[in-house]
Order: structure tokens, then C-alpha cells, then sequence
């Protein structure tokens, strides 16, 4: 890896340590590229938690993409850092959402849909389901999100985890590989996913993705800033990626928010 644009920071509550020290490790590392994606804020829900713990909060962002413009420039030379959040597409709150991120100067969205709907009452994405429902709502949700043409990558695609009929699967995965491929939008290989041993990535996503043409990049999801590499989960994503002969991109292409 020589760029890594899933990283998180204590601001969302659920990670640790700060902009400064994420990068001091990536350029420890030799990284040459560090993008940092931490969870939005969303404050526009119409009813209570109006924001919750797991992501940072909308008064928090201005010091988030200052702290981030000001290591760009520490580091203009040595290694390039993006400023970037990582976002749920609800469509009720998006428009909202947008005129935020603008105001900040936010670079590029990488799309976690770790909720439905507009969250409110949701369950999150990644427990266990054997609802065909479920799983159609979101991949009909992500592929609504690639539309709009903002998203730079989307991340653990495979979050949903669906227990039910691998055949099943398949066919509503497709429809979103299909989304993906077509908006020009490539697929994360989730390192957190290997490091933690988690239900993602999904070998049958990736079969499938690669049935499809799409086109992949490693993310190592960092949630501590010795994660902002990760070799061992590294290659094992390589292996896989190369057994099914899905064709990896160094670096992301960034659409604009």
C-alpha cells in the first residue's frame, strides 16, 4: 500500500488517538498518502439521539479539517493527506449533510451505509439477517448513493450480513457490484474486517465483484493510528484479490463533495 483513505479519530468516539499521530505513524511507515475519513456528523435527525456516539460532532468538525489542512502542509514533500469524512447516505438529511462538508472544506466521502432509511430506529448494517428485505433495501440505498456521483469509494461493501440463501445473495450483491462498476466507483477491501476477523470481507461478494469488473482498493479502516498500515491483513487481502483477479488501484481517483 502506498495510500491509505479509511482513517478514523477520537473524535468519533470510538477510535483513539489524534490527526498528528496517525500521520506520524504513516510517514514512519512510508506511506505516501494518508486520508482521513472520520465519521461525519449528521445533526439533522427530527427526533432524539440527535447525534449519535459514533460519530464526531457537527461542532467538532471545523477543528477536524483544520487540524488536517495544517498537517498537509507540515507534511507538503513527504506525503500528501486528504481531508475526507465517511458517510451514511440518508436521503432525507443528504442535502443538508452536503452544505456542512462544503462549508469545510471537505475533500471526499468514502460511503459507509452502516444504516438504513434515515438511521432513525434502523438496526446497524452489519448484524446478522436473513431478510431478503434487508438486503435489498441496501443495496437498492448504496446504488441510490453511487448516483449521486460524490462518493470516492465505497466502504466494507460487504457490511450487510446476510445469513439467508447464498443464491439470494447473489443476485441482490450483483445489482450493487453492477452500481459500482458502472458509476466508475471502486470497492474497499476492509483491513479492519481481516484484522478483527469479522464477517467482511464476504468471499462471496468478492467472487462476485469480480464477476463484475470491479474495480478495488485496500482501506485499513484505522480506528488506532498504528493501523494506518497494516501488512499482515495487507497481504492477506492481496491474496485474495489475486486468486480472483480483481484489479486493485494504488490510489483513489477523488470526486469532488
Amino acid at each position: 500500500m502506498i495510500a491509505n483513505y479509511h482513517s478514523h479519530t477520537a473524535r468519533c468516539g470510538h477510535a483513539e488517538g489524534w490527526e498528528d499521530e496517525y500521520a506520524e505513524h504513516a510517514a514512519a511507515s512510508g506511506l505516501k498518502l494518508l486520508g482521513f475519513s472520520d465519521h461525519t456528523p449528521y445533526d439533522y435527525f427530527d427526533s432524539e439521539p440527535r447525534n449519535r456516539p459514533i460519530r464526531m460532532k457537527p461542532e467538532e468538525l471545523p477543528g477536524y479539517a483544520g487540524s488536517v489542512r495544517a498537517l498537509a502542509e507540515k507534511y507538503r514533500g513527504q506525503m500528501e493527506i486528504r481531508l475526507g469524512v465517511e458517510a451514511e447516505y440518508y436521503p432525507k438529511y443528504f442535502p443538508r449533510l452536503l452544505e456542512l462538508l462544503r462549508e469545510n472544506g471537505i475533500e471526499y466521502m468514502l460511503l459507509g451505509q452502516h444504516f438504513l432509511g434515515n438511521e432513525i430506529d434502523e438496526p446497524y448494517s452489519g448484524r446478522e439477517t436473513d431478510c431478503e428485505a434487508t438486503l435489498e433495501r441496501y443495496v437498492c440505498q448504496v446504488s441510490e448513493a453511487l448516483d449521486t456521483g460524490l462518493f470516492s469509494c465505497v466502504a466494507h461493501p460487504d457490511l450487510l450480513h446476510f445469513t439467508g440463501a447464498d443464491d439470494v445473495y447473489a443476485r441482490h450483491m450483483r445489482r450493487l457490484c453492477r452500481a459500482a462498476a458502472d458509476a466508475g466507483v471502486p470497492l474497499e477491501i476492509n483491513l479492519l474486517g481481516i484484522r478483527e476477523m469479522r464477517h467482511y470481507p464476504d468471499a462471496r461478494f468478492w467472487r462476485i465483484a469480480a464477476e463484475e469488473g470491479c474495480e478495488a482498493v485496500l482501506g485499513c479502516d484505522a480506528h488506532a493510528p498504528a493501523d494506518v498500515t497494516d501488512p499482515e491483513s495487507e497481504r492477506v487481502a492481496l491474496a485474495m484479490a489475486g486468486e480472483l483477479g480483481i484489479r486493485l488501484l494504488p490510489e483513489l481517483t477523488i470526486k469532488k463533495v
